[in-house]
């Protein structure tokens, strides 16, 4: 798990073309004005889904992990605490589902506070929570999500 301010992004630009890519991109456009949905960049190698939503208590969240993508998530307007830990601290919840590629889990991690203009990067095995309200107060948050194939 990687997490930082958008103007400090091209720090992470060496990790792989793919994440630089997602990272240039939320750069060079107003996400706030992004469409609601999927927005495709490479077919199902890259994509975005932009979100508009609800933060929610730590105690209503659930951990979910990927197998088949790395999750780059944009705060663009709002706050909220995302969850990390790893998949081996957790218990599974649901099975994995390749069809949705996801599994979901219950256990303890960590919460980081990710204002506006901050990003975190998610890999396969790295279990997450996002839309954690800050506080257990909820807010409104404008998220983008790049979904990156590995």
């Amino acid at each position: 798990m990687v997490t930082d301010t958008l103007q400090n992004a091209k720090l992470y630009y060496g990790m792989s073309d793919k994440i630089a890519t997602a990272l240039k991109y939320i750069q060079e456009h107003d996400c706030t004005k992004l469409p609601l949905g999927k927005t495709v960049i490479d077919g199902d190698k890259m994509f975005i889904l932009a979100q508009d939503n609800t933060t929610k208590p730590y105690a209503q969240g659930i951990w979910e992990a990927h197998r088949k993508y790395i999750d780059v998530q944009f705060v663009a307007a709002g706050n909220e605490q995302m969850g990390w830990t790893p998949v081996e601290n957790l218990t599974v919840e649901k099975p994995y589902d390749p069809e949705l590629d996801y599994a979901l889990f219950k256990g303890p991690g960590s919460l980081v506070t990710v204002p506006t203009g901050s990003f975190t990067i998610f890999f396969p095995g790295d279990a997450h929570m996002p839309g954690v309200a800050i506080d257990d107060k909820p807010s409104q948050v404008r998220k983008i999500v790049v979904k990156i194939a590995v």
